[in-house]
This record gives C-alpha cells, structure tokens and sequence, in this order.
C-alpha cells in the first residue's frame, strides 16, 4: 500500500509530516507576498493620488502596477492623444482595472442545480436562462446592479432642491446642436436602446416636490407629484436593499419583442413567426391608439419609427429563413429572427452609433476591435474566431464572461443615460417631394413642436407624416448637446404614462425629477462617482469646466461645496474629449458596460453560430454592418436620394469622410 498510507500506531505518520512542512511553505509564501504588496504600496503611494491609497492597497501588486501606469496618463490628461494602438491599450488596462473593481452583485445568487443551455438554443420571452450558471440573471424582475457602491442621501434628497437645479443650472436657455456629427436619428436611437434594457419598477404612493420661491415664477410647474422608485430588500449583508428592473437587461430586442410572455404574445402574428405591422410601414394600434410593440412607455414618434424598421426586419429575416428551410415552422422561425434581428441592434449600436458618439479613430478601433478584434471583419469572416477578447473580439468568444459577478446593467449605467437634452423643441419637416440639392438636402417645411410627437397623441401625427418622411426630416436635422442649459423646457412639463401606455394624470418636470431620482437611488454625486472610478476628482470647478458662466452658476448653486455637484449636472457640465458628445466620466461607465453586454451573453460569445442562429441568418448578421445597411434593405429609394452621409447617425447632407491611407491603428489624433 506504500508507507505513505497510514501508520497503524500514529496515524497518518510521513503524510502528516509533508502535510505540515507544505502548510509552513505556503504560510511563508502569502507572508512573502504580503511583504512585498506593503512594500510595493509603500512606494506606489507617493505616485498616487490620496484619494486612492485605499483602494490601491485592495489590489494585486500586478494591478496596483497597472492602475499607476493609467493614473500617471490621468494626470497628464493625454489618452485621448495618445496614438491609435496605445490609446486602446491604455483603455483595455482600465477596462481590466473596472472589471475587476468596479462591479458589484445587488441581491443573493441563486444555487442549484446548472440547467443545460442546449434546452434553450433561443431568447426566452423573460431573459431568464441566458448565464449558464443563474438561470434567472438578467430577467424581468431582477435588480439592478452597481459600478459604485451605493451612497446613502436620504438626508439630502432636496439639498440643494432638485428644481432649483434645474431651474438654474439645466433649463434651456437657447437650443444648442451637435452640429453634422449626431442627428435626431441617434437621438432616438439612445432612446430606442433604453426601452431595450431598463426601467425601475415603482412604489404605488407618490411622493410630491414644490418649487421653492427662489425659482418658482421660472419652474413650468409650481409643484408636480410623482412615484418614488421601489426600494427592494435584497437579503444580503452587503447591499442591503435595491431597485428591480421592469425590462430585461440582456440585448433581446425586447423593445420590439417585449420583457414577458403577455407582451410578446399581442405583438406576434403567430404566423410564418412574424411580428404585427401595419401596411404603411408603422406599428399597429390597439382600440385606445397606443402603438403595438414590445415597449410603450413614455414613447415618442421617433422610437416609434426605429421599433416599425426593425419589426419589418425581423419580418424580412422570417421570409428569408422560410425560403431557405422549408421545414421551419412558426415558432422556430420567430425564435431565428429574434436571434437575428437582436444581434443586428447590438451590431449597429456597437460600431455605429458609438462611433458616431464618440467620433475619435480610437473609439474607432475600439468598438469595432469589440465585435470583431484586432484581426479584423475580414480575417474573422474567412477563418472565424481566432485568439481570445483582443485577438478575435469579444463576439464569438467560446464561453460568455461575467466577472464572477451575475450580469444585471447598474444603476450608474442609468444615470449616465440621461441623455434628454438630444431631445430638441420642435422637429423640421423635409419636403420629400422636392429634388434634392448637392447634398441631397430637401427643403424645409412645416415645424412640428416635440410636445405633438409624444405619446398616443405622437401616433396619430407619425400616421399623417409617414414613415419616410419622418425618417428623412430627422436624418437632416441636429440632435441637442449634453451641456448645461439645454435641457427641454417642453419636458419640465410633461405627462408621464404607465407601462401599458396610459396618460397618467400628474404633469412631472422630468429635469428635476431626474435630479432627484439619483439621489433616491443612492447614486454617488459627481465627485465620489469619479473616485469610485478611478479618475481623478475635482477640487474646485475650474477643474470640472473653463467656462465662466457655467462656474459662476455652479458657485450659485453649490457654493464650494464640490462634493455636493449632482452628477447630472456634472456630466453635462464636464468639458468634452474632442469628438465626444459625452462626459469623460460617462463614457468610464460606457467602457465597463459595453463590452459586458456581449461578453456576459451567450448568444454573443459560446452560441453566437451557425447552428444556433441558422447559416442564413448568421450570414445575415455577419454581412450588417450599420443602420444604413438595414434602412438600403428596407428603403433603398429613400437612401440612395436622401442620405449623403456615411453613417445614418451623422446629419445626412455631410459628406462621407476622406479616405486615409494610415493604418487606423497607426493613427494619431489631430
């Protein structure tokens, strides 16, 4: 048996002794480590911003080393400048760093018993059995997660008073555009993402603010009530308590395909595994004239439009998959073009509309090294995918990833999509009827205010527009810019609706309602929010922005008190990268939460092939590289006459860009 077995007369005798001296081996190892990690530390600190000593000495050693090497680029404040290949290496660094820090479980994970994914080779109705090893991570109903540990602020939901806030510090002044780079397109894009991914679940009593006398005679309501969020035990010691999220987070396609079985069975036809449209090219319309479709809530003609395109595409991908396997019946039809369509919204919001987001070669790079890698489309398209994340992209990767944290999207993430100042007064009807200029500009026309286009009242004017129509007018017309005082007046007096549609009968001022729903939610002002992060915090407002006025306004409202900075207010406020329409410390959380979008999702990473998505549909999916490419499938008159752009994102009468002959990867910003 060997004498290492058992002694009969001592035990477990040269085991035992083995046993000890491996014990004392490994003990001296781990005082060794931590030896150097103080060390280490030590010396790091004097390198270091003060703020982030703790947080530093959490880490490994070989992440400290890697955060110093992002804080002393941080400090010099040059990323963004950096050529190409090592602007994306500074950002994967920190991408690690925020993977590794900065996500964190709100709620308990269930245990059991591992389901079998080969049971469910299609997106279930809920979200539910996506993440292998939580069947019910990232379903209807589930909590939001968190980027930054929640900041208790029940002591200070009205201080200052989120309609002074608004009143002084987001309330538009004069509109402000984004120029050729983001149309009312993009701007309805975001939204159409959002009805997509989040929304809170709310208690059943309201709660009321009232203008103080200091703003009153400037606030469109003296007072307005609305329902507080739902605060929710989760029944963990860490987090103790947190909010539920009423949509799935996944990238289901569940703005068109709804978040439950109830809302996918009114939009289904139940045949050939198609979705209900009508036959001009708009949604349908139930006997209260709210739009049929997987989301409703507090919608406007513009979402209403791109939720129409997509139903006649995952229609179009019906048709396809029908000629192409005859066997197919309706629900296998419906569960390939769910598959199909959903990937091609995550593809076009991945290297389209971010791109035209963040206009930079970096970003670039970035987003489309995300879906397919440094090796590129091509390489990708001819071999497959080669290599891990960096080589082959995350898509296609052979496992999903979540960071030994459940997927869930945060309420950070919420907050830093706030994004209604893209919203304009009113919308500029194009005269389709007209020849088109060199630019392929139509004229302008009738001028629609915003108010006309919301809500079942937006419906009945989208009928009387018509889908082109309104596609080309907002193709040719400039988002609003996320700066301060351009937040819509229309919406600081507004009627809410419910999840079914329904007007509700409180007028809210949506700028200092959403002030505030940071604050109920206990997420972390300006400041904390950009140490949390790990970027450097503000100490006086010249550090947010050099502009004057905005830092006097700033002063009006806070005083000193910079920790006190509302993080809306300072994401708008947060003088912009060149080519960014958004805030740096927004677009931290953008880093975070893109790539775990597809990397958490097995549909995207260990099912995202042929025989999970049909050949033909994968092909279909594969070969879609941008809106423009659905919109030429479905409109291809409407785009060959109207669209000089590149993208269906950027203003369509700007040219397409000029061709560079330097490797993208080589490149450096101007």
């Amino acid at each position: 048996m060997g004498r290492h077995v058992i002694n009969r007369q001592g035990g477990f005798g040269d085991r035992s002794h083995l046993l000890a001296n491996t014990v004392s081996k490994e003990a001296k190892m781990i005082r060794l480590t931590e030896l150097i990690k103080k060390l280490s530390s030590a010396s790091l600190r004097r390198f270091i911003h003060q703020d982030f000593h703790e947080v530093v000495d959490r880490m490994t050693i070989i992440d400290a080393f890697l955060f110093l090497i992002v804080h002393s680029i941080d400090k010099l404040g040059i990323w963004h400048r950096l050529p190409v290949f090592l602007g994306l290496l500074y950002l994967s660094v920190r991408r690690h760093l925020h993977q590794e820090y900065s996500l964190f479980n709100v709620g308990r994970s269930p245990t059991g018993v591992r389901y079998n994914p080969a049971d469910y080779p299609y997106r279930t109705a809920d979200g539910k059995y996506n993440e292998p090893f939580n069947e019910g991570a990232g379903s209807q109903g589930t909590f939001f997660g968190r980027n930054v540990l929640p900041v208790n602020q029940q002591d200070k939901l009205k201080k200052p008073d989120p309609m002074v806030v608004a009143t002084r510090l987001l309330a538009r002044k004069k509109f402000i555009d984004t120029g050729k780079q983001f149309n009312m397109i993009a701007a309805s894009w975001i939204q159409f993402m959002i009805h997509d991914w989040v929304d809170h679940m709310e208690e059943t009593a309201q709660i009321e603010l009232v203008a103080p006398k200091e703003v009153a005679n400037q606030c469109p309501l003296k007072s307005f009530r609305f329902y507080k969020t739902k605060e929710v035990p989760t029944g963990f010691w860490d987090i103790k308590s947190g909010a539920l999220n009423i949509r799935t987070p996944w990238w289901d396609g569940s703005a068109i395909y709804g978040s439950n079985e109830k809302r996918l069975h009114k939009v289904r036809t139940f045949k050939d595994g198609k979705l209900k449209i009508s036959e001009d090219g708009l949604l349908l319309h139930d006997q209260d004239g709210i739009a049929v479709s997987g989301d409703v809530r507090n919608s406007w003609a513009g979402v209403s439009i791109l939720q129409a395109l997509f139903v006649k595409e995952h229609n179009a991908v019906c048709d396809t998959l029908k000629r192409e396997y005859k066997d197919l019946g309706d629900e296998e039809l419906y569960r390939h073009a769910r598959l199909v369509t959903s990937a091609v919204i995550a593809k076009v919001h991945t290297i389209d509309w971010t791109v035209e987001l963040l206009k930079t070669d970096t970003l670039l790079a970035g987003m489309r090294g995300n879906w397919y890698g440094l090796l590129g489309k091509n390489f990708k398209d001819k071999f497959g995918h080669v290599g891990g994340a960096i080589l082959g992209g995350v898509v296609g990767l052979k496992k999903p990833e979540n960071h030994g944290v459940p997927y869930s999207l945060t309420e950070e993430f919420v907050s830093v999509y706030r994004m209604h100042s893209l919203l304009p007064d009113y919308l500029q009807l194009r005269d389709i009827s007209a020849a088109p200029d060199s630019h392929k500009s139509p004229p302008s026309t009738d001028k629609i205010p915003m108010p006309s286009l919301i809500g079942r009242g937006g419906e009945k004017t989208l009928s009387g527009i018509g889908f082109i129509k309104l596609m080309v007018s907002m193709g040719h017309q400039a988002s609003g810019a996320l700066e301060p005082w351009n937040y819509p007046m229309w919406l600081r007096d507004v009627v809410a609706q419910d999840v079914d549609g329904m007007d509700r009968p409180d007028h809210v001022d949506l700028a200092a309602l959403e002030v505030y729903r940071d604050r109920e939610r206990n997420v972390a002002r300006y400041n904390e929010f950009r140490r949390a992060l790990l970027l450097i915090p503000i100490s006086k407002w010249e550090d947010v922005t050099d502009d004057q006025e905005v830092i006097e306004a700033l002063y009006e409202v806070y005083g000193d008190e910079v920790e006190e900075l509302d993080l809306l207010v300072g994401l708008m406020a947060e003088k912009k990268i060149k080519g960014f329409a958004i805030s740096e410390t927004a677009f931290i959380i953008f880093l975070i939460m893109a790539t775990r979008r597809l990397e958490a999702d097995r549909f995207f990473t260990s099912n995202f092939n042929e025989e999970t998505y049909t050949k033909k549909g994968f092909e279909w999916v594969n070969s879609t590289e941008s809106l423009k490419d659905v919109l030429d499938r479905h409109y291809p008159e409407m785009t060959a006459k109207w669209m000089n752009s590149a993208s269906a994102f950027s203003v369509w009468d700007s040219p397409p860009p000029s061709p560079n002959p330097i490797p993208l990867l080589f490149r450096v910003p101007k």
